[in-house]
């Protein structure tokens, strides 16, 4: 049986709630984060920041929330020509993908993870990858993590649970999601402290909380909160 958990938490919404997801269902759960030359760095410095407001509102989470874990993946950085590791603007090439997607990066995450978890004895690596509300990112397709899952078991030769809670989940799904795991206290969390914004932007507030409010990011946030505020009223 699975008790122990490694979520990889960027300071995002969906890792925040994939966070919390996790610290209900397992005895023991860690942290890690990526620092891969992003634009919108700010996000590494929500995390700390959204770490400490969580253990302090839900003591029941604390006791379960153990280390958390900063690898330096500048290298990523290097050699990705994107608009979320270069300034330039977001659009789409001729591929059909928005020049967002950093190529490899989960597929690279997930591998670096599962190393940390296994040297930590940690059995489950949980994701906020997406198919239902997502810019068609390779890496975040079902397929490829289930077929990453085998690859890194094989490789461990151990057991190596790959879970997506949000998998089929849209935006405002997940605003319920966090509302059902922590109440509306955890959504007033999510929206103050965690960062979605591709561009960093933390200098505006909206409703829906901060950012530049035109990002293909901001957009989907946007969307996913006010369809859920609506939900709520209806």
């Amino acid at each position: 049986m699975h008790t122990s958990a490694l979520v990889l938490f960027s300071g995002g919404q969906d890792s925040a709630t994939c966070l919390a997801w996790s610290l209900e269902r397992y005895q023991n759960v860690e942290t890690i984060g990526f620092n891969y030359g992003q634009r919108h760095a700010v996000e590494l410095e929500c995390r700390s920041t959204f770490l400490r407001a969580l253990r302090k509102s839900y003591p029941s989470w604390d006791k379960k929330l153990g280390e958390d874990h900063m690898l330096d993946m500048s290298l990523l950085g290097q050699i990705s020509d994107t608009s979320l590791t270069q300034a330039k603007s977001i659009e789409f090439g001729k591929s059909g993908l928005p020049n967002t997607f950093v190529p490899g990066r989960n597929l690279l995450f997930l591998t670096f993870a599962s190393a940390l978890a296994y040297r930590r004895g940690l059995t489950v690596l949980v994701g906020g990858m997406c198919e239902t509300d997502y810019s068609g990112y390779p890496d975040c397709r079902d397929d490829t993590l289930k077929s990453l899952q085998v690859t890194l078991s094989l490789g461990l030769d151990q057991r190596m649970v790959v879970e997506t809670p949000l998998m089929w989940l849209d935006k405002a799904a997940t605003w319920r999601m966090a509302e059902q795991l922590g109440g509306n206290n955890l959504v007033s969390l999510i929206l103050e402290e965690s960062h979605t914004c591709y561009l960093g932007d933390r200098s505006q507030r909206h409703a829906w909380g901060y950012g530049c409010g035109k990002c293909p990011a901001c957009e989907l946030r946007q969307t996913g909160y006010e369809t859920y505020r609506r939900g709520q009223h209806g």
